[in-house]
This record gives structure tokens, C-alpha cells and sequence, in this order.
């Protein structure tokens, strides 16, 4: 008898307990059995992640405002450079021009791909290998106007409709329309040249397609208004003679 009282007892005291803790943290979430570290008297670890998650996360914050911060000086030095007529900054001045100026190599890039891997990059596919044989110009045709008479390349006078080649293998970086060329196609090669086809009556190749050497771009048409193709060479921002690069008796 005194057994059971003193279980009632007990059972009553544990309600009282629990109603208690119920009402003062009713926030937290408590154990059903206590922690080894507990039992042991260390105290448990939830605060120690809470602070590692925390630290982790003011550490990610601090490294992501100091790299805005230095993007932002970066951009500040880069346009007091470029607007200062100091003769000190002609260095750093001409470096960030080019920089700034110069197209990624895309046709490097690609190449050096192709011979470490076996398949090339390509973010669209590449044109089927149309033409056979090898072709100097980029149409056949007469070359009625030479590098010597305009500075930047040469007109070639097809007598007929006909298919435009690509001269060297490469990266097409524009196909559109020109101000000065009308449709125009400019590939970029592996070697730092980059070629410009002008004055075209159809495009067949979409940007940063890979092209390959005597693979068909376009096709030009004989018109009243227009009965020239413009073909260029460039190599480091500069126009070089198409001479110096397609078999010289090719070219009158």
C-alpha cells in the first residue's frame, strides 16, 4: 500500500516538473535522454556549431565584399589609367588597350583542344568538309583591285555565282552585317590572323561555329550593284598583304 502512494506520488511530482519546464521553454526542444557529454559534465555541442556555422558565414560574407571592393579599385585604377596624360602610365596604358581590345582565341583555344582531347569545341555544330580540293583564293574568280590600292585587302571579281571557301581553319567571331562590307563573315585562326570575307550574298556559318579549311561559308552572286568580293587578312590588329600568304601567282 505504501508502495503504490508512494508511486502516485512520485507520478504526480513528474507532471508538476514537466508542466513547469513546459511553460518556462516552451521554445526549446528538450532531450529525451541526456547527451554522453552531459552525463560526463561537458557541455553540449549545438552552440559550438551554431558558432562554426556563423563564423563560416562571416568569413564567406567578409571574402565576397573584399573581392567587390577590389573589382570596384580595380575599375577606378583602370579608368584613371586609360584618361591620365601622364608619361608614366604610357606602359600600363598601351597593355590594358590591347587587352581590352583583343578578342579571346578562340581558334587557339580550340585547336589546343583538339590535339589533347581528339574532338574540338564547338557551341554549335561544325560544317560537313564540302570542298575536296585546295583552293587558294577564297572564290575563284579575277582580282581586280590589289592590297597596294586600299591597304586592307583585295577585291576578287567572280564571273559567276559561286560558293566562298574558308581560307584556313578557324572560329567564325562575326557573321552579319557590316557597315562598310554589307554580309560579312570574320574567322579567327590559330596562328593570331583572322580573315574577313565582305560584300557576300548569302552567310552559311552562325557565330563561334569551327570551320575548316576550304569548308563552304557563304556564296556571293554577281550583281549591277555589286560585282566584287572583299577578302582580308589581319594579324595583331593589322592588315597584311594576301600576297604575302596565298601563292604569289595566284594574285597578279
Amino acid at each position: 500500500m505504501d508502495n503504490g502512494i508512494k508511486r502516485v506520488r512520485e507520478s504526480i511530482k513528474r507532471r508538476k516538473k514537466n508542466r513547469y519546464l513546459s511553460e518556462n521553454q516552451s521554445n526549446k526542444v528538450m532531450p529525451l535522454f541526456p547527451s554522453d557529454e552531459e552525463r560526463h559534465g561537458f557541455l553540449s555541442t549545438n552552440s559550438s556549431i551554431t558558432s562554426n556555422k556563423d563564423k563560416s558565414e562571416k568569413t564567406s560574407k567578409i571574402q565576397i565584399f573584399r573581392k567587390a571592393i577590389g573589382a570596384i579599385v580595380f575599375l577606378i585604377l583602370c579608368s584613371f589609367i586609360l584618361q591620365t596624360n601622364s608619361v608614366t602610365f604610357d606602359t600600363p596604358k598601351k597593355w590594358l588597350k590591347i587587352q581590352l581590345e583583343e578578342e579571346f582565341p578562340f581558334a587557339k583555344v580550340n585547336q589546343w583542344y583538339a590535339s589533347t582531347f581528339g574532338s574540338p569545341i564547338a557551341l554549335t555544330p561544325t560544317l560537313p568538309r564540302t570542298n575536296a580540293e585546295e583552293v587558294s583564293l577564297p572564290v575563284i574568280g579575277d582580282v581586280v583591285e590589289t592590297f597596294s590600292t586600299n591597304g586592307t585587302g583585295i577585291m576578287i571579281s567572280p564571273n559567276e555565282k559561286s560558293v566562298v571557301s574558308a581560307l584556313n581553319s578557324g572560329v567564325v567571331i562575326f557573321a552579319g552585317n557590316d557597315k562598310k562590307t554589307n554580309k560579312t563573315i570574320v574567322i579567327q585562326h590559330a596562328d593570331n590572323t583572322k580573315t574577313t570575307y565582305g560584300f557576300l550574298s548569302d552567310i552559311d556559318v552562325y557565330l563561334y561555329q569551327v570551320v575548316h579549311k576550304n569548308d563552304t561559308i557563304g556564296v556571293f552572286q554577281p550583281t549591277t550593284l555589286n560585282e566584287t568580293l572583299f577578302f582580308s587578312i589581319e594579324k595583331n590588329n593589322e592588315f597584311i598583304d594576301p600576297a604575302k600568304v596565298i601563292p604569289v601567282g595566284e594574285i597578279p
